[in-house]
């Protein structure tokens, strides 16, 4: 077997422990939603991309046809992103944002493989602040991301594109829960 599916595999296997919360994040989530909240997203780089892919399939549609979500990925505007950035320093750009979309109840999902992304964190100090749900996906525990949200899936691999790839897999499975639910 490639060493990269084997490494993959045993991180997916370590997930597995991880289903009843992925599980509980889903139902929350969909309530939250379906109730009019919204979800707000966040990460740099890989996780970017991880994040937005979650917000599309909620505005979108995962497999089946449903009303949209507000799913709201932190990065994606361009605009605010460099204007935040530029005038209140990059540490700023996912926090100023939350405490602007976000409200008590909403849910905040921090995505960092190394889970000690400055700006990530001060995300999710503004979405405690603000009464959201801080939930994080990060690579190995403990780091400083899962400790500040209220919760948190830590995949115990060192390895960026094999923490990428289970964040994939959670995102997946939190959009079959929404959908099971019938947000």
């Amino acid at each position: 077997m490639h060493p990269h599916l084997a490494r993959l595999r045993t991180a997916l296997h370590a997930l597995d422990r991880e289903a009843p919360k992925i599980q509980a994040w889903g139902l929350k989530l969909a309530a939250v939603l379906s109730g009019g909240g919204r979800m707000l997203a966040c990460g740099n780089g890989g996780s970017a991309a991880e994040a937005q892919h979650l917000t599309a399939e909620l505005v979108g549609r995962y497999r089946s046809d449903r009303r949209p979500y507000s799913a709201i990925p932190l990065h994606a505007d361009a605009s605010s992103f460099t204007a935040i950035g530029n005038d209140f320093g990059p540490g700023e750009v996912f926090a100023r944002q939350v405490r602007a979309h976000g409200r008590p109840g909403d849910v905040l999902i921090c995505l960092s493989t190394s889970g000690a992304s400055g700006n990530v964190l001060a995300a999710a100090a503004a979405g405690r602040e603000c009464g959201l749900t801080t939930w994080a996906l990060t690579g190995p525990a403990p780091n400083p991301l899962a400790v500040l949200c209220d919760d948190a899936v830590a995949v115990p691999e060192p390895d960026v594109a094999i923490v990428q790839e289970v964040h994939l897999t959670v995102i997946h499975m939190l959009c079959d829960v929404i959908e099971e639910a019938g947000a």
